[in-house]
């Protein structure tokens, strides 16, 4: 792999990584219930999981899963079914307390399981399988370079998230902001989930 094909690979990972979606919105709305160190499992949760998709996708598994449309659908309709199931979660957290306690717990096993129904996550690495992997006769070496990139893209994003949730946490305690951020946060999952849907 040369340097422009690398360069191309850490941008096109920071971009599918870094830009909103049901990690980011999670580990935001975890920090800002929980603090940083409560959304530190979700956080860590989410480049294993995106660690296991690449090596699922470069053994073949993608390609599976692009050729079975039964199998594409019924992997839609559980990610949808979680990013509902978290939105109403969230929405039910109004204060502090409740957030410290079992209702806003996403486990790290959880977080792991949440990429392989995330389409966005399922769409980054199918791209950079496709892009810089398949076909290639280097390509256990590729993986080797891919999965440290995707890997730290995916940790530095939900912690920069999570970081900016934590940092609200205190703002977020007065008053009925905390409602507020949860039932906005709930809708943005909602909305992915409707996203989800339509693709």
């Amino acid at each position: 792999m040369n340097w422009q094909e690398f360069t191309a690979l850490v941008l096109l990972a920071a971009a599918m990584s870094f830009t909103p979606g049901p990690n980011t919105m999670l580990s935001t709305a975890l920090a800002a219930n929980r603090g940083l160190g409560g959304a530190m499992r979700f956080v860590c949760a989410v480049p294993v999981g995106w660690g296991a998709l690449l090596l699922l996708c470069a053994t073949g598994v993608g390609a599976l899963l692009q050729a079975a449309p039964t199998l594409r659908i019924a992997l839609k309709i559980a990610g949808i079914a979680y990013l509902v199931w978290l939105a109403w979660k969230l929405a039910r957290s109004t204060r502090l307390a409740e957030a410290d306690g079992r209702r806003m717990q996403v486990g790290f096993w959880q977080g792991v399981g949440l990429q392989f129904v995330n389409v966005k996550a399922w769409f980054a690495v199918l791209a950079i399988v496709a892009g810089w992997v398949a076909g290639h006769a280097d390509a256990p070496l590729r993986v080797a370079i891919v999965l440290p990139v995707m890997v730290c893209c995916g940790f530095l994003s939900n912690l920069l998230y999570a970081s900016g949730g934590a940092l609200l946490r205190v703002w977020l305690a007065q008053g009925r902001r905390l409602q507020g951020f949860n039932r906005a946060m709930a809708a943005l999952l909602l909305l992915t989930a409707g996203w989800m849907a339509t693709t």
